[in-house]
């Protein structure tokens, strides 16, 4: 919606006004300017588009939750380095559906940028692992999923850890055919 630098303003402003409002003895409007300084600062750290996007994923809503990344015109301006990490994260989960190659620029970027939980970083390996493994990079892939079973603290991702790699050790299925 807003700019980072533009939130920070807005904060200045109110923060500004909260104090002229309690010298003048207006607790409550202080008050209630504080709290909206604290929702500003929170948008600052945690952008509305981004957090409307995970939504949308939540929902399964992968052209939802695109359109919401979309309406972020320039991440490298206008979002806070970690924000930038996962709009590429999520980016890059959206991107895997159709084109490998642009889904691994985004992950990889966002493992670069990296992201505030070990889980979600967890998940940025694992969806590598899977490119590298349909790329043939076979000691790739299973270099990014020690590091994604590492980075799963709680065990969430045990399944697909273990999935990925029972496939890596059936390694490319090739069919024969009888003529």
């Amino acid at each position: 919606m807003f700019n980072k630098n533009i939130k920070l303003v807005i904060a200045a402003l109110l923060l500004a006004t909260a104090v002229w409002q309690f010298t003048e003895g207006n607790i409550g409007n202080g008050i209630f300017l504080l709290l909206i300084i604290g929702l500003v600062i929170l948008l600052y750290f945690k952008n509305e588009y981004i957090i409307m996007a995970f939504l949308q994923l939540r929902k399964q809503n992968f052209d939802g939750a695109n359109k919401w990344l979309d309406k972020i015109k320039n991440p490298e301006s206008a979002l806070v380095k970690k924000q930038q990490g996962y709009y590429n994260y999520l980016k890059g989960l959206m991107l895997s559906q159709t084109n490998l190659t642009l889904a691994e620029k985004h992950l990889k970027k966002a493992v670069e940028l990296g992201l505030s939980m070990d889980q979600d970083m967890a998940m940025v390996k694992l969806n590598l692992a899977g490119i590298a493994m349909s790329k043939n990079r076979k000691m790739e892939a299973e270099k990014l999923l020690a590091e994604a079973k590492k980075l799963d603290k709680h065990g969430m991702l045990k399944d697909q850890i273990k999935m990925m790699k029972d496939q890596m050790k059936k390694g490319p299925q090739v069919q024969m055919r009888r003529y």
